[in-house]
């Protein structure tokens, strides 16, 4: 029995970006995994997973995260990603705050055979950090 896409990615995001578990990537996304940010494409299957986990996770503690689906269809959720976490490090070119930080992505996410395909992200974290350093 496979588990409601929309628990696919409540799971996904509590044992991925909250826990930190990069062992059950597998769990969650295909091998040719593509995520879809900014007008860029990134593929790289588990390899993207891992890192974008890791960069938030190094940048960002105590992060707490909250979904909302919005739309379900067969294949496709779209749903807004709530994160909340304290910039301790880093984060591409911004520095270590020691603030706050809550941003919002919005995301359409396909499925394949139970598992996280590809997605199209649209996020405001940089114009959060912009924020937070004022």
């Amino acid at each position: 029995m496979t588990r409601a896409n929309n628990a696919t990615i409540e799971a996904a995001n509590s044992a991925l970006i909250v826990s930190g578990k990069l062992k059950e990537i597998a769990l969650f996304f295909t091998t040719d995994y593509v995520v879809h940010v900014s007008g860029q494409d990134f593929k790289g299957g588990h390899n993207v997973v891992k890192r974008f986990v890791q960069t938030y996770r190094r940048a960002f503690s105590d992060i707490e995260v909250e979904i909302e689906i919005l739309v379900k269809a067969k294949n496709r959720v779209t749903w807004q990603r709530t994160l909340r976490g304290k910039q301790t490090g880093a984060f591409k070119g911004f520095p270590a705050t020691q603030r706050l930080v809550i941003w919002h992505d919005m995301i359409t996410t396909e499925f394949r055979d139970g598992l996280i395909a590809e997605e199209w992200v649209v996020t405001d974290l940089a114009e959060k950090l912009l924020f937070a350093r004022k």
